[in-house]
């Protein structure tokens, strides 16, 4: 049976939501993890920067336009992306601090990053915000980008 309504929400903490996210992240459903946040939720990837000839891409902004993207590009490249949720810890106001692994084997560029059949896996800490409806409102994240790019084989030198 196939319906257009949206599920019921049976979650009944933040903590709850943010592991269906990461479970959503696993199968590489972005469209749930999108769907999962509000419509105007913040986006922030600290360490992500793309630099080109005219500007610099960062990991800034929305869900729905800047975190799609990126999630949609890492799985692309990265086409058996995994993560290994650690830990989930949450307070009373809606805050989840997530500490995981992400990690996969390159098989298309990303950003200046060559494919060389590399393989990294790279420890993330990950902070949100659930609101009172049970939607993401803020997703934060921080990783080692240069141990990433040490992983991958792709060293820059100026």
């Amino acid at each position: 049976m196939t319906t257009t309504e949206p599920a019921t929400r049976e979650l009944t903490s933040p903590a709850d939501v943010v592991a269906a996210f990461f479970e959503a992240y696993s199968r590489h459903d972005v469209e749930t993890m999108t769907e999962m946040c509000t419509d105007n939720a913040d986006f922030s990837y600290i360490p992500y920067e793309v630099w080109g000839k005219q500007r610099v891409l960062r990991g800034d902004g929305k869900v729905r336009t800047v975190g799609k993207v990126i999630w949609s590009g890492l799985i692309n490249s990265f086409p058996d992306l995994f993560n290994v949720v650690h830990s989930i810890d949450a307070n009373d106001k809606g805050d989840v601090v997530v500490m995981c692994d992400i990690g996969g084997t390159q098989q298309s560029p990303w950003g200046f990053a060559a494919p060389k059949g590399g393989r990294f896996s790279e420890p993330h800490l990950f902070i949100f915000h659930v609101d009172e409806n049970g939607l993401i409102d803020k997703i934060k994240a921080y990783w080692n980008g240069a141990g990433i790019n040490r992983q991958l084989g792709h060293l820059e030198v100026d």
